[in-house]
């Protein structure tokens, strides 16, 4: 299986699937089903490396619950798997 690292303030998250029933019981196919804008992280970079060359480490770490703009991020597919990669500052809030 192919590793990912991300690089700087970076992160790697699985979004979670999306809500394939609404909350009246209608079942949505799948391409009427918006994408989820929550997931679990996955990986972390090292962080921001600042003009002194110290590195701010991030607010977020692996297996944080976190929810983030709904369209933040690249998506990458490796195997079977589809991740997001972005930035920190993408990411809203932290589920606790």
């Amino acid at each position: 299986m192919t590793k990912l690292q991300p690089l700087g303030n970076r992160v790697i998250v699985e979004r979670d699937e999306s809500e394939a029933t609404t909350r009246g019981g209608i079942v949505l196919p799948e391409t009427a089903r918006e994408q989820a804008a929550r997931g679990r992280i996955i990986r972390v970079g090292p962080g921001q490396l600042s003009d002194t060359g110290t590195r701010t480490p991030l607010q977020v770490k692996r297996g944080d619950r976190v929810i983030f703009s709904q369209y933040a991020g690249s998506e990458v597919e490796i195997g079977q798997r589809k991740l997001l990669v972005m930035r920190e500052g993408d990411i809203l809030a932290v589920v606790e």
